[in-house]
């Protein structure tokens, strides 16, 4: 009973918007769907977009012993696949949700149309620059304005610059932020889902296996995974891999007009 309390509060958190061929978009690890707002009402222009909060996130409080493991995390994502979707979807994932997409889709890849990879996570071992690792671990040690905004540095090409353009949308991004960092039961789904897909790289095999024709998308000067990794990647299984200029590993908020327009192509053949 706990578990299927746990999945139903999973699929209740989440946003759908636009109508046609489905997608389904998962965020990066400390975010939520709110972080694709940049691109929703773009896309839900032709395509039906299924927006979750990943388990642990967001919306999605894990319920009962709180207990998230790899297996439930993919029953999580094909139960909401079924219950969204009436055609196999188009699965976008970013950071720790394409790490998650892609585990899915090497053993699942009958049920997607297509599989879209934007800075993932796993495809290789996850060893950031060494002063975004520093950044990244005095955020979870204790999230504040000071060491969010020291993350930020990283995760955005020009922090200023973004802040500039989001204007008063960045002080409530922010809160949230924080708000969810301090937050223990994110704290520990966060822990749990990158010992689980985030840190470890996916297997060559894995990899070999997904199905569904696969697209890279990549931030140029990404500091988590390095866009030498995508090219390594591309190389070896023959994915179209497309590079957005001015951005580092955070598509959806620091270049969202362009993440769209390579969506766009790279969903083309649903």
């Amino acid at each position: 009973p706990e578990q299927h309390d746990e999945e139903e509060e999973y699929q209740r958190a989440q946003d759908v918007a636009g109508d046609g061929p489905p997608v389904v978009l998962l965020h990066g690890p400390m975010a939520n769907a709110t972080h694709w707002a940049g691109i929703i009402p773009g896309l839900a222009a032709t395509h039906r977009v299924i927006v979750p909060d990943l388990p642990g996130h967001g919306a999605s409080e894990t319920t009962g012993d709180g207990r998230i493991d790899a297996g439930r995390v993919m029953e999580w994502l094909g139960g909401l696949i079924a219950q969204s979707c009436k055609t196999p979807p188009a699965l976008v994932g970013q950071l720790l949700g394409g790490a998650i997409a892609a585990r899915y889709a090497s053993t699942h890849g009958n049920r997607l149309s297509r599989l879209v990879l934007v800075d993932t996570f796993g495809l290789c071992p996850f060893q950031p620059v060494p002063e975004f690792g520093r950044a990244l671990s005095q955020f979870l040690a204790q999230p504040t304005e000071r060491t969010h905004t020291d993350l930020w540095h990283h995760c955005a090409f020009n922090l200023d610059e973004l802040r500039q353009r989001m204007g008063e949308r960045w002080q409530p991004f922010e809160a949230y932020n924080l708000d969810r960092a301090r937050a223990p039961s994110v704290q520990a789904a966060v822990a749990t889902l990158m010992e689980h897909f985030g840190i470890p790289a996916i297997s060559t095999s894995d990899l070999a296996r997904i199905a569904a024709p696969t697209t890279l998308v990549w931030g140029r000067h990404d500091h988590a995974t390095p866009l030498a990794v995508a090219e390594e990647v591309s190389a070896r299984f023959g994915w179209p891999l497309h590079v957005i200029e001015d951005c580092n590993d955070d598509p959806p908020v620091e270049q969202p007009e362009a993440l769209l327009r390579t969506l766009r192509v790279a969903l083309a053949g649903d």
